[in-house]
């Protein structure tokens, strides 16, 4: 459905990225992970539509999408959800959600509008939808993030570390959701994440990157007992 193919992205002299490859099926749900500086945020930038890449392309459902824009892309279906949440503050939660369907998902006003009040539910927000952004705490703030990216209806929802800053119960409350996602509803999940316990419950497909490279692509079982990824990543016991 979605797929990087050999997409590269240079800063400078910086290859953030060097010939990746990654493919997304409807059904897939993949966790990214990788040290910092990997490449993974500058990867969901490229699929997303945020940032060029400076060679290689994306596609989507066959189409080559690689010079449409972040706006042209959340209107075919590929939502994207940020670590640091920027929701317009003084809006309440209900209406940075209908931005969200009717801008970034191109949905008239009543399909909407029945589209923010389903999402706000699914997000736990259903009893906060009239306050004020501004006023949410991190976690209203981090599920108001994922609310927005759903409410433009994406078939592929890309996470970027979504459940950095929470608490162990906050993240499992956060896990719940975006397994719901996936198995019921049948979106497809790419998950940024550095809180590996809590991804390998929801992925079952783990991609580990390095130096703007994929250097492990497996289950979760097999990735993390890869050595290169030991290496570059989990670290060995001494």
């Amino acid at each position: 459905m979605l797929a990087a193919v050999g997409v590269r992205k240079q800063f400078g002299a910086l290859a953030a990225l060097d010939g990746v490859d990654l493919d997304i099926a409807r059904a897939d749900a993949i966790g990214i992970v990788g040290p910092n500086g990997a490449g993974k945020t500058t990867l969901l930038n490229v699929l997303a539509g945020t940032m060029a890449p400076s060679g290689g392309r994306v596609t989507f459902d066959g189409t080559d999408v690689t010079r449409a824009g972040a706006a042209r892309r959340a209107r075919l279906g590929i939502g994207r959800a940020h670590q640091i949440p920027r929701p317009f503050g003084g809006m309440t939660a209900f209406e940075n959600c209908f931005v969200g369907a009717s801008t970034g998902g191109g949905l008239r006003r009543r399909a909407a509008y029945s589209r923010c009040l389903e999402v706000l539910e699914l997000c736990g927000l259903g009893g906060l939808a009239d306050r004020r952004a501004d006023t949410l705490g991190l976690l209203a703030r981090k599920r108001l993030e994922l609310a927005r990216a759903l409410a433009t209806n994406p078939v592929v929802l890309l996470l970027d570390e979504i459940g950095a800053g929470l608490t162990d119960a906050e993240a499992a409350e956060l896990l719940e959701i975006i397994n719901r996602l996936h198995r019921e509803d049948g979106i497809a999940i790419v998950w940024i994440e550095h809180i590996v316990h809590v991804l390998v419950q929801a992925v079952d497909r783990l991609v580990c990157m390095d130096a703007g490279r994929v250097i492990a692509d497996g289950s979760p079982d097999e990735v993390l007992r890869d050595a290169k990824v030991i290496d570059a990543y989990l670290g060995r016991r001494e």
